[in-house]
Formats: C-alpha cells, sequence, structure tokens
C-alpha cells in the first residue's frame, strides 16, 4: 500500500487570496485600527497616528528578517529587554613566570639529494610491498617475492 508524504510542509496555506490567516488577521485589524483613528480623532491627527499603525501591520504581515517573521524577531526583542540578565566577571590575579631560558641545541640540517631521495621512495614502496606481499593478509611474504629473493 502506497501513501503519498506531503513534500511542502513548510508552505503555509493561502486562505484568503494571496494571504495566510495569520497575515490576513493582522492587515484586517490594522486597517480596522487606522480606520477607527481616522474617524474618532481630528482627520489631521487620525492619518498621522494610522501611519506607524499601518507600517507596523505591514512589517508583522509581510516583512521577514533572516527567514524569521517580524512577529518571532519582536517577540525576541520583548524577552531580551524584559528577562533579567546577571554580569558575573571574577578577575583572578595570576602570576608572571619567567620562561627558561633553553640551551642552545644545535639543529642538525637535513640535506636530501635527489639520489637519497629516491632511494627513500623506492625503499617505502618497493621493499614494504615486498615484506607484507599483496596476497597475504598476516605479512607473509608471498611466492612471487620468495622467487625473487
Amino acid at each position: 500500500m502506497e501513501y503519498q508524504v506531503p513534500q511542502f510542509i513548510e508552505v503555509k496555506d493561502k486562505i484568503f487570496g494571496p494571504l495566510t490567516l495569520k497575515q490576513f488577521v493582522f492587515v484586517a485589524g490594522g486597517i480596522g485600527l487606522s480606520v477607527i483613528l481616522i474617524l474618532y480623532l481630528p482627520t489631521f491627527i487620525g492619518v498621522i497616528l494610522s501611519i506607524p499603525v499601518a507600517a507596523l501591520t505591514g512589517a508583522l504581515a509581510f516583512y521577514k528578517v533572516n527567514n524569521k517573521s517580524f512577529v518571532d524577531v519582536l517577540e525576541a526583542a520583548f524577552n531580551f529587554y524584559t528577562k533579567d540578565r546577571l554580569y558575573l566577571w571574577k578577575k583572578e590575579p595570576h602570576e608572571i613566570e619567567a620562561a627558561p631560558i633553553a640551551p642552545a641545541v644545535e639543529r642538525q640540517k637535513l640535506e636530501l639529494s635527489r639520489g637519497r631521495l629516491k632511494e627513500l621512495a623506492w625503499s617505502l614502496d618497493i621493499k614494504d610491498r615486498q615484506q607484507v606481499g599483496p596476497g597475504s593478509a598476516q605479512g607473509a611474504p608471498s611466492e612471487l617475492t620468495q622467487l625473487k629473493s
């Protein structure tokens, strides 16, 4: 029996035209508050006060900050400013220790000539293979290496 698995679970359903239910509630509330301000206050003051209401309504309904809705950002800001914060700083005095002076050690320079480098590479590649052998798991020499030696 086959079941269809929902593909786009993060996409919210559009209920009122191009708006989700949440967006519709914000827009309807903002328009209603703006109409009330304009009707019950003097026209000039009502228009001045309804401009920030309309801006806040638009931000709440449509604006996203880092793929988070503006409502979530406002909630996080409110919680940040209202909750108590406790800052602790404990200064611990520490003593400065003098570093011991190391005796001068002469470092020998490793000089590898091309011949020596080739010999080392050959010994790592070939000699190790001869000891382990291509078919042996335990490191016993194979028949091919026994014939060559």
